[in-house]
Protein backbone atom coordinates (compact mmCIF):
# COMPACT_ATOMS: atom_id res chain seq x y z
CA UNK A 1 0.00 0.00 0.00
CA UNK A 2 2.61 2.23 1.09
CA UNK A 3 4.60 1.84 -2.59
CA UNK A 4 1.07 2.48 -4.45
CA UNK A 5 0.72 5.88 -2.73
CA UNK A 6 4.40 6.46 -3.23
CA UNK A 7 4.41 6.09 -6.99
CA UNK A 8 0.74 8.06 -6.91
CA UNK A 9 2.13 11.12 -5.36
CA UNK A 10 5.32 10.90 -7.62
CA UNK A 11 2.49 10.93 -10.61
CA UNK A 12 1.13 13.98 -8.94
CA UNK A 13 4.08 15.82 -8.70
CA UNK A 14 5.38 15.36 -12.31
CA UNK A 15 1.68 16.49 -13.83
CA UNK A 16 2.20 19.83 -11.46
CA UNK A 17 5.80 20.33 -12.75
CA UNK A 18 4.74 19.38 -16.20
CA UNK A 19 1.68 22.01 -15.56
CA UNK A 20 3.76 24.35 -14.38
CA UNK A 21 6.29 23.94 -16.95
CA UNK A 22 4.01 24.90 -19.61
CA UNK A 23 2.56 28.22 -18.34
CA UNK A 24 6.17 29.29 -17.48
CA UNK A 25 6.88 29.10 -21.05
CA UNK A 26 3.73 31.37 -22.01
CA UNK A 27 4.23 33.29 -19.65
CA UNK A 28 8.12 34.06 -21.02
CA UNK A 29 6.48 36.16 -23.54
CA UNK A 30 8.94 35.47 -26.77
CA UNK A 31 7.11 32.66 -28.39
CA UNK A 32 4.61 29.80 -26.99
CA UNK A 33 6.63 26.43 -27.19
CA UNK A 34 5.19 24.06 -29.64
CA UNK A 35 2.00 22.14 -28.36
CA UNK A 36 1.24 25.62 -26.66
CA UNK A 37 1.30 26.71 -30.15
CA UNK A 38 -1.07 24.25 -31.68
CA UNK A 39 -3.42 24.37 -28.48
CA UNK A 40 -3.61 28.56 -28.46
CA UNK A 41 -4.40 28.27 -32.21
CA UNK A 42 -7.29 25.49 -31.61
CA UNK A 43 -8.46 27.70 -28.35
CA UNK A 44 -8.79 30.69 -30.33
CA UNK A 45 -10.63 28.87 -33.34
CA UNK A 46 -12.84 27.29 -30.87
CA UNK A 47 -13.42 29.84 -28.45
CA UNK A 48 -12.58 27.52 -25.64
CA UNK A 49 -10.10 28.31 -22.72
CA UNK A 50 -6.49 26.49 -23.22
CA UNK A 51 -6.73 24.40 -20.67
CA UNK A 52 -10.34 22.88 -21.89
CA UNK A 53 -8.36 22.82 -25.56
CA UNK A 54 -5.63 21.41 -23.87
CA UNK A 55 -7.72 18.42 -22.58
CA UNK A 56 -9.94 18.12 -25.66
CA UNK A 57 -6.56 17.44 -27.93
CA UNK A 58 -5.46 14.76 -24.99
CA UNK A 59 -8.10 13.19 -25.16
CA UNK A 60 -7.79 12.82 -29.39
CA UNK A 61 -4.67 11.77 -29.04
CA UNK A 62 -5.11 9.15 -26.19
CA UNK A 63 -7.62 7.49 -28.66
CA UNK A 64 -4.19 7.84 -31.59
CA UNK A 65 -1.83 5.99 -28.91
CA UNK A 66 -4.57 3.22 -28.09
CA UNK A 67 -4.57 2.24 -31.95
CA UNK A 68 -1.00 2.35 -31.79
CA UNK A 69 -0.98 -0.28 -28.91
CA UNK A 70 0.40 2.20 -26.25
CA UNK A 71 -1.71 0.89 -22.38
CA UNK A 72 -3.81 3.18 -20.95
CA UNK A 73 -3.41 3.43 -17.76
CA UNK A 74 -4.64 6.32 -14.49
CA UNK A 75 -1.52 8.43 -15.11
CA UNK A 76 -2.42 8.61 -18.59
CA UNK A 77 -6.59 10.07 -17.73
CA UNK A 78 -5.34 11.94 -15.11
CA UNK A 79 -2.71 13.42 -16.88
CA UNK A 80 -5.70 15.15 -19.87
CA UNK A 81 -7.78 16.08 -16.99
CA UNK A 82 -5.69 17.32 -14.29
CA UNK A 83 -3.39 19.12 -16.56
CA UNK A 84 -5.57 21.23 -18.87
CA UNK A 85 -7.54 22.22 -15.13
CA UNK A 86 -4.28 23.49 -13.63
CA UNK A 87 -3.40 25.48 -16.80
CA UNK A 88 -6.71 27.03 -16.40
CA UNK A 89 -6.23 27.95 -12.62
CA UNK A 90 -3.30 29.00 -12.84
CA UNK A 91 -3.79 31.40 -15.51
CA UNK A 92 -6.61 32.72 -13.76
CA UNK A 93 -4.70 33.48 -10.79
CA UNK A 94 -1.96 35.47 -12.70
CA UNK A 95 0.90 34.73 -10.40
CA UNK A 96 3.76 34.07 -12.82
CA UNK A 97 5.20 37.33 -13.53
CA UNK A 98 6.10 38.40 -17.07
CA UNK A 99 9.85 38.86 -17.84
CA UNK A 100 11.64 42.77 -19.28
CA UNK A 101 13.05 42.16 -21.59
CA UNK A 102 14.49 39.26 -24.22
CA UNK A 103 17.49 37.63 -21.83
CA UNK A 104 14.84 36.69 -18.97
CA UNK A 105 12.23 35.42 -21.65
CA UNK A 106 14.94 32.91 -23.12
CA UNK A 107 16.01 31.85 -19.49
CA UNK A 108 12.30 31.60 -18.06
CA UNK A 109 11.35 29.82 -21.16
CA UNK A 110 14.43 27.39 -20.74
CA UNK A 111 13.41 26.85 -17.04
CA UNK A 112 10.04 25.88 -18.01
CA UNK A 113 10.97 23.04 -20.28
CA UNK A 114 13.32 21.56 -17.61
CA UNK A 115 10.10 21.84 -15.43
CA UNK A 116 8.37 19.67 -18.22
CA UNK A 117 11.12 17.76 -18.45
CA UNK A 118 11.24 16.61 -14.67
CA UNK A 119 7.63 16.55 -14.65
CA UNK A 120 7.83 14.14 -17.35
CA UNK A 121 10.51 11.68 -15.39
CA UNK A 122 8.23 11.66 -12.51
CA UNK A 123 4.59 10.55 -13.67
CA UNK A 124 6.10 7.97 -16.37
CA UNK A 125 8.64 6.77 -13.49
CA UNK A 126 5.77 5.87 -11.67
CA UNK A 127 4.24 3.14 -13.92
CA UNK A 128 0.74 4.41 -14.32
CA UNK A 129 0.54 5.08 -18.30
CA UNK A 130 2.19 7.63 -19.92
CA UNK A 131 -0.14 11.18 -20.82
CA UNK A 132 -0.77 11.36 -24.22
CA UNK A 133 1.91 13.66 -25.90
CA UNK A 134 4.43 11.42 -24.04
CA UNK A 135 2.48 8.56 -25.09
CA UNK A 136 3.34 9.79 -28.82
CA UNK A 137 7.30 10.05 -27.41
CA UNK A 138 6.91 6.30 -25.98
CA UNK A 139 5.32 4.81 -29.26
CA UNK A 140 8.13 6.50 -31.61
CA UNK A 141 10.90 5.71 -29.49
CA UNK A 142 9.93 2.19 -29.09
CA UNK A 143 8.94 1.95 -33.39
CA UNK A 144 11.68 4.12 -34.36
CA UNK A 145 14.56 2.80 -32.17
CA UNK A 146 15.38 6.27 -32.25
CA UNK A 147 16.23 8.25 -29.46
CA UNK A 148 13.90 10.00 -27.20
CA UNK A 149 15.14 13.31 -27.70
CA UNK A 150 14.84 12.98 -31.72
CA UNK A 151 11.39 11.59 -31.34
CA UNK A 152 9.82 14.22 -29.20
CA UNK A 153 11.60 16.80 -31.27
CA UNK A 154 9.77 15.03 -34.25
CA UNK A 155 6.65 15.54 -32.78
CA UNK A 156 6.84 19.43 -31.38
CA UNK A 157 8.07 20.40 -34.92
CA UNK A 158 4.93 18.90 -36.19
CA UNK A 159 2.44 20.23 -34.20
CA UNK A 160 4.12 23.93 -34.62
CA UNK A 161 3.26 23.99 -38.33
CA UNK A 162 0.01 23.25 -37.70
CA UNK A 163 -0.36 25.42 -34.69
CA UNK A 164 0.85 28.37 -36.81
CA UNK A 165 -1.44 27.32 -39.61
CA UNK A 166 -4.05 27.83 -37.00
CA UNK A 167 -3.25 31.16 -35.86
CA UNK A 168 -0.80 30.01 -32.70
CA UNK A 169 1.76 32.67 -31.67
CA UNK A 170 5.31 31.34 -33.12
CA UNK A 171 8.31 33.38 -32.12
CA UNK A 172 12.30 32.52 -30.77
CA UNK A 173 10.75 30.89 -27.88
CA UNK A 174 9.49 28.50 -30.35
CA UNK A 175 12.54 27.87 -32.03
CA UNK A 176 14.11 27.22 -28.59
CA UNK A 177 11.51 25.17 -27.61
CA UNK A 178 11.30 22.91 -30.55
CA UNK A 179 15.29 22.37 -30.39
CA UNK A 180 15.63 22.16 -26.75
CA UNK A 181 12.87 20.14 -25.34
CA UNK A 182 14.73 16.95 -27.05
CA UNK A 183 17.81 18.08 -25.31
CA UNK A 184 16.11 19.16 -21.98
CA UNK A 185 14.73 15.78 -21.61
CA UNK A 186 17.34 13.75 -23.04
CA UNK A 187 19.70 15.62 -20.01
CA UNK A 188 17.25 14.76 -17.51
CA UNK A 189 16.56 11.46 -18.36
CA UNK A 190 20.19 10.63 -18.49
CA UNK A 191 21.39 12.28 -14.80
CA UNK A 192 18.25 10.35 -13.59
CA UNK A 193 19.65 7.71 -15.50
CA UNK A 194 15.98 6.70 -17.06
CA UNK A 195 15.15 4.66 -19.73
CA UNK A 196 11.39 4.86 -20.86
CA UNK A 197 11.54 1.33 -22.88
CA UNK A 198 11.93 -0.29 -20.09
CA UNK A 199 9.03 1.16 -17.83
CA UNK A 200 6.29 -1.24 -17.50
CA UNK A 201 3.29 0.51 -16.81
CA UNK A 202 -0.23 -0.73 -15.59
CA UNK A 203 -3.37 -0.82 -17.13
CA UNK A 204 -6.03 1.01 -15.25
CA UNK A 205 -7.21 -2.61 -15.42
CA UNK A 206 -4.08 -3.78 -13.45
CA UNK A 207 -4.46 -1.02 -10.95
CA UNK A 208 -8.06 -1.84 -10.08
CA UNK A 209 -6.31 -5.74 -9.66
CA UNK A 210 -3.82 -4.13 -7.24
CA UNK A 211 -6.21 -1.58 -5.04
CA UNK A 212 -8.59 -5.08 -4.93
CA UNK A 213 -5.48 -6.88 -3.92
CA UNK A 214 -4.23 -4.66 -1.31
CA UNK A 215 -7.56 -4.07 0.07
CA UNK A 216 -8.60 -8.22 0.36
CA UNK A 217 -4.91 -8.31 2.29
CA UNK A 218 -5.96 -5.79 4.64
Amino acid sequence: MRHFFFRLMNMLIGLVLFALGIITTVKANIGFSPWDVFHAGLSETLGLSFGITSIIVGMVILVIIVLLGEKIGLGTIVNIIVIGIIIDIIFFMDVLPTPENLVLGILMLILGLFSISIGSYFYIGSGFGTGPRDGLMVVLTKRTKLPVGICRSAVELTVTLAGWLLGGMVGIGTLISVIGIGFCIQITFRIMRFDITKIEHESLRDTFKALAKMKNNQ
